[in-house]
């Protein structure tokens, strides 16, 4: 029985250590597509760091980049940047492969 609950606690520590990595490669990316958006916005890069914490902030509302494309695309349309949705979606798939590249630099 030993070996079993070995076994259970292994697969929790896995568990717990994949959904962890999960959240920081979705923060990182969350923050390099904030300061990708802060870029067109204009930013200097006091006002784009804070402005890519925003963009975080705004992915923990829901599962998934919905909330950061919302909130990015209203901070476009409020500066009139005609900027698509493609685009969008294309820079926010560039930023989550760079923040997956950068996590497993990390790793070891």
């Amino acid at each position: 029985m030993p070996e079993f609950n070995d076994r259970e606690k292994a697969f929790g520590n896995k568990h717990a250590y994949e959904e962890k990595l999960s959240f920081d490669v979705e923060a990182r990316c969350s923050k390099l597509y904030g300061l990708w958006a802060a870029q067109h916005l204009g930013l200097d890069d006091d006002n784009a760091q804070t402005y890519a914490k925003e963009v975080v902030d705004s992915n923990l509302e829901e599962p998934g980049f919905d909330d950061v494309l919302r909130k990015v695309r209203a901070d476009f349309d409020e500066k009139n940047l005609n900027i698509s949705d493609h685009i969008m979606k294309t820079e926010l798939d560039n930023a989550l492969k760079e923040a997956r590249r950068q996590m497993s630099e990390n790793k070891g």
